[in-house]
Parts: C-alpha cells; structure tokens; sequence
C-alpha cells in the first residue's frame, strides 16, 4: 500500500520538496504520480472528468508545473505567454507543441520533449511578472512580435486585437497594450515573421471583441469593401437600440457573428432574436453570420455583403 502523501505537498512539488518533506525516493516513481518535467511531480488525475478540457488549459496545466522549477532567468514566451494572457490562438498552433520557455542571450535553455526554449536577443522583449498566476511572462506586445513565425496575418491581427482591446463594457479588463507598444515591438529588430508583423499592424482594431470578428472584418478588407465599424452602438430616436459586432452605419447594415453558444444558450438566443427585431424596425438590414461563413467557405458570405450594400446605396 502507497504510503500518503504530505498533505503541505498539495498535488504538485518538486522532488527536492517532496525529499525535505521525507517522502521516499521509491514513492516518487508510484505510479500514482506523473512525472511533467524533470524534478516536479503531479498526482495523476483520478477520472477522465478532472483533465484539462482544452488545449489551453493543457497549456496552463504544464506552466503550472513548470513554474515549480523555474530558475530566475528563465520567462515564458511565444504559444506559452499568448495562453498566459488570454490572447486568441488558432487550435493548430497547439498540435505537438512544447511549453515555451526563454532566456535571454547569451544565456540558452536547453529544449526537452516537453520544452521549447528560445534563447532571446535582448531587447527583443520585455518581461514582467504575471499579476494573477505570478510568473515571469514576456509582455503582451513583446508576446505579439515574437509570434510572427508561428502565426498566419489573420491570427496576427486577431492577437494584436485581443492585446488592445479598449473597455467597452463595465466589467471588461483594461488593455492589455497599446498599438504604440506593439509598434515599439515591432521596431526592436530583425525578427521571424517581420513581414507579417509589418502588415498586421496596420490592420489592428482597438474595438474588435473576438478572433472571429477579427477574421470576418479581415475578409470584408480583402474582398475590397468598405473597412466596417467594429461593435458600433445603434441608436434610435436618441434610444440605444444595440452594439452590433460590425457595421456599415451610414448603409444601416450590421453583420452579426453567430458563435456556438448563441445556438446552445436559449436565453442567449432569445437576447439574439429581441435584438435582431429592434435593428429591423429601426431600419436596419441585419446580415447573420456562422463560423461556416468566416473560416470554411467565405465566398457566399462576401456575395451577401455585397448585395445588401448595392440595394442599400440605391
């Protein structure tokens, strides 16, 4: 029978810890114990129920760990820090990826099967201290840059939106950075992805509120058509009628993103439909669009807009 754990070990430590503790070397290697990074232990989930649900709290899951062995020099950075920060990644970037941990030159970190290190130039980041989870973290303008290598223009741009998003309701938190400091970032230096960087900036929107806006703004702008307003408040007769996700306000049209959880939330939906109706009777044509529209097959989509901007400029 596995002799019990110390319960001031909680259910991650380090090995150096759990020795101090007394716990024997044999418990260590217990099959009730996982082994994420040299010299840190987990207790192994019990149900299939208790792991992490998405690839971002995977991400999560291994920065937890691995802020237990964390030296003093070393930051999370590039897939990592985007996690850490809440930015928008597409779910590919997360296929085989290990945990992004960097150092600035000439230091160098050495990679493991679960650790991607980058060994930085300095000046090409600027690290801080995460307010909430507590570890060292490269900012998120800094985070941006360094994803240039990794990321197609609309994630770029969907990121660098996410960064700079303004407040827009009262519980929203503020900025995350300025589209000076991303600028500053760009401007650090030669870097992967410069390119893209340089086209993205141009293209970021302070009031976009999610990467499927980002990505459905982005298309309207390829397809040559007016640059639309993001999240525009509708007013009628000096009455707030509804922030729609993007408009053409001198048009009266509104394109509206249908995410999964309209079509599951009723309460959602039924908020959805009240709002629909009150743009219709204030004279607006209100263009719905799902995840099809955006990331499968656009091209119908952008016919709609066009349409519906012909009929409205007649």
């Amino acid at each position: 029978m596995r002799s019990p754990l110390p319960p001031e070990l909680g259910n991650r430590f380090t090995t150096a810890a759990a020795l101090a503790a007394g716990v024997k070397p044999s418990r260590l290697r217990s099959s009730d114990l996982v082994q994420p990074f040299h010299g840190v232990r987990a207790v192994r989930a019990v149900s299939p129920e208790a792991k992490p649900s998405t690839p971002e709290d995977r991400v999560l899951e291994l920065v937890d760990h691995y802020a237990l062995r964390m030296t003093e020099h070393e930051f999370f950075t590039h897939v990592a820090a985007a996690v850490i920060w809440g930015l928008p990644l597409p779910i590919t970037v997360f296929a085989g990826r290990p945990l992004d941990v960097g150092v600035f030159a000439p230091r160098r970190n050495a990679s493991g099967s679960r650790t991607k290190g980058h060994s930085v130039k300095p000046g090409f980041a600027h690290v801080v201290r995460h307010p909430e989870l507590g570890v060292r973290v490269t900012t998120p303008a800094s985070t941006w840059a360094m994803l240039g290598g990794d990321l197609q223009l609309r994630d770029l741009v969907a990121v660098a939106d996410a960064a700079v998003r303004v407040p827009m309701h009262e519980n929203d938190r503020p900025a995350l950075a300025t589209i000076d400091q991303l600028r500053a970032a760009l401007s650090a230096g030669r870097r992967t992805g410069i390119a893209r960087l340089r086209t993205a900036l141009p293209l970021v929107c302070e009031r976009s509120c999610s990467r499927p806006e980002t990505w459905l703004r982005l298309l309207l702008i390829d397809a040559r058509l007016a640059v639309p307003s993001a999240n525009f408040d509708v007013y009628a007769d000096g009455r707030w009628i509804a922030r729609v996700d993007l408009a053409y306000p001198d048009l009266r049209i509104a394109l509206e993103y249908e995410g999964e959880h309209h079509l599951t939330d009723s309460a959602q939906w039924h908020l959805d439909i009240a709002r629909a109706e009150r743009l219709v009777e204030a004279g607006w044509r209100v263009i719905r669009v799902t995840k099809a529209d955006v990331f499968r097959d656009p091209a119908p989509l952008i016919d709609r807009v066009r349409r519906a901007i012909a009929l409205a400029a007649r």
